[in-house]
């Protein structure tokens, strides 16, 4: 096919040899299938802001981390600079979840260069060389999806233990290969500690699962592992080796329950009390 604008330089300068097919269009890049000497990879080719129709980037970005305060005011004004700060921001966040993902022992894709918004990585296929398909895309019997869930909600702990939410998980950011699932796109990705959205964008994700693998095993749909995860890591008490049941009692609510017997029982004894004054004064009479 004819060389994309945007790969052109990481022809010229050999890290790719050939570029075979273009393999999808996202919302914030398009991803090409390359050949980078004997391997075949894939390039994402990051989109510019102006083109890119993520909602909420400012959202997502709250809590990451500015080298200066000369780059924060840029940024704060919309310079040029600033732009162009935001842009190299947005794309090192991807490189550096994935490289800590990986270190977390989540199965993320292998990265292996960056430049100039584009960043070659592993192409996720099955044993036949193929392209492994989207979540989305995949029919499962109820036994996978237990199994496939089980393990999703552990990456899922093991990034939250690695400060990392995903922030836009669902069927079509999770690639199937023979080995299982395999987590992928994210340049969105959210500091756990950092970012005031973090536990509801947090819920979302883990509940994006659960809604998936539940269409395939409805037991999976009265599972709280979102809520049962937030509240260990809240406690500092979350850990890669946490045994997670995916129930959860929340003694808010139970609180709250409480609170209102005891509001109920305190009126009623006041009500009692009352009539025994106006019992008193009838009797005084």
């Amino acid at each position: 096919m004819k060389i994309p604008k945007r790969l052109q330089p990481l022809v010229d300068d050999g890290l790719i040899d050939e570029v075979i097919s273009r393999l999808m269009s996202g919302k914030e890049a398009d991803v090409f299938v390359v050949r980078c000497g004997e391997h075949i990879r894939c390039a994402k080719v990051y989109k510019d802001a102006v083109k890119r129709s993520f909602k909420k980037a400012a959202q997502y970005q709250e809590g990451r981390k500015v080298r200066g305060g000369r780059q924060a005011r840029a940024m704060g004004k919309r310079s040029s600079y600033g732009r162009q700060l935001e842009e190299e921001i947005w794309q090192n966040a991807e490189i550096d979840a994935l490289s800590r993902l990986a270190n977390a022992g989540v199965r993320v894709p292998e990265t292996y260069c960056c430049m100039d918004g584009v960043l070659i990585m592993e192409l996720v296929s099955d044993d036949a060389g193929d392209v492994a398909p989207q979540l989305g895309h995949v029919t499962l019997t109820q036994e996978e999806a237990i199994a496939q869930h089980k393990l999703m909600m552990h990456y899922i702990m093991l990034m939250l233990c690695a400060g990392i939410i995903h922030g836009d998980l669902s069927e079509f950011n999770v690639l199937v290969d023979d080995k299982g699932p395999v987590i992928i796109d994210l340049p969105q990705a959210v500091n756990a500690s950092a970012n005031n959205s973090a536990e509801a964008m947090f819920a979302r994700d883990v509940n994006n699962m659960r809604r998936y693998y539940g269409e395939f095993a409805p037991a999976l749909l009265h599972t709280q592992y979102a809520k049962e995860m937030w509240a260990l890591f809240e406690e500092a008490n979350l850990t890669p080796n946490s045994i997670l049941t995916g129930e959860f009692e929340d003694d808010s609510e139970n609180a709250d329950v409480d609170s209102v017997l005891e509001e109920i029982q305190a009126a009623r004894e006041e009500e009692i009390e009352r009539l025994e004054r106006i019992n008193g004064s009838d009797d005084d009479e």
